[in-house]
């Protein structure tokens, strides 16, 4: 049996701020390597890495990763959206901004709290909740909501910000497949193969059809935001995700990933000198505010 928490302790709590941080720094790491390395490409180098990094982590620490446990059909569709989901996300960051970006793929929370209940009927959201996430979600738009009436990225941001959309969706239905299917009493190494090396493939093949060009030659930035995405998130912070997902509430670990596009409009200020406005104070006390409601006992 997995042992199951009720309510997110401390340790969670932190291991989820830290993870929310480094998610943040993946939008614009994400956007950097783009000008030399084509997004499909991008996205399944980093699922393949990772794939090759959890196959070696399993290894040593000899966990079973292919001991039949009926948790195949699961995996398959878990690694598919995946796969879809991040496909989204490279392509549109091709035609808008990486925080735009993160706004519309933190309408996942949304998909999770609305699908659980058909799931475990033990996290259904109360109204009081179900309020503390729209709370939430509303402080993270109006944090970006500054640059919403001009098109800053050019005539067809809407196509990435549609994709923006659609890769927060899949976010969320790929949650509710894990929980949903035999993977939520797998390992999370399993779980997190499963995604990598299906989505790494699937990627890989649909970044062949394509054939965009890589630049001639990767400068040592592009180089260390592929290391950063393969190793430090693709691996260790998806590891821990997928681990806290079969250890504790869906739909409250969920409320918490809504402080990951604060933390990548705080990184773009530090890192790239953009400024920290009114809003984006409103969106912080709004998101602390939501986590505290949601998470209430």
């Amino acid at each position: 049996m997995t042992d199951r928490h009720t309510r997110l302790d401390g340790r969670a709590v932190t291991l989820l701020v830290f993870c929310c941080f480094l998610w943040g720094l993946n939008q614009v790491a994400a956007k950097v390597a783009i000008a030399e390395v084509p997004p499909l490409a991008q996205a399944a180098l980093r699922s393949l890495g990772g794939a090759a990094l959890v196959a070696l982590w399993a290894r040593a620490r000899g966990i079973a990763l292919f001991e039949r446990d009926g948790s195949l059909p699961g995996g398959l569709l878990a690694g598919l959206l995946f796969a879809a989901e991040f496909g989204c996300i490279f392509v549109g960051l091709q035609y808008t901004t990486a925080s735009r970006m993160a706004v519309f793929i933190y309408i996942s929370p949304f998909v999770v709290a609305l699908g659980m209940p058909f799931i475990a009927r033990s996290e259904r959201l109360t109204p009081l909740q179900l309020a503390g996430l729209a709370i939430a979600f509303g402080g993270v738009a109006w944090g970006f909501a500054e640059g919403f009436s001009r098109p800053a990225a050019g005539e067809r941001q809407w196509l990435g910000d549609a994709l923006g959309v659609a890769a927060g969706v899949l976010w969320g239905a790929t949650t509710l497949a894990i929980r949903g299917s035999r993977l939520a009493s797998a390992s999370a190494e399993k779980t997190l193969l499963y995604q990598l090396a299906i989505s790494g493939l699937a990627l890989g093949v649909a970044a062949l059809l394509v054939g965009q060009p890589w630049a001639p030659r990767l400068s040592a930035l592009t180089w260390v935001s592929l290391f950063f995405q393969v190793v430090v998130v693709t691996f260790a912070s998806y590891l821990l995700w997928f681990w806290l997902v079969r250890h504790y509430p869906a739909t409250r670990l969920a409320s918490f990933t809504l402080l990951t596009p604060v933390f990548g409009l705080l990184l773009g200020a530090l890192l790239l000198g953009e400024p920290v406005t009114a809003r984006l104070l409103v969106a912080l006390a709004a998101v602390a505010a939501g986590i505290v409601l949601v998470n209430r006992k």
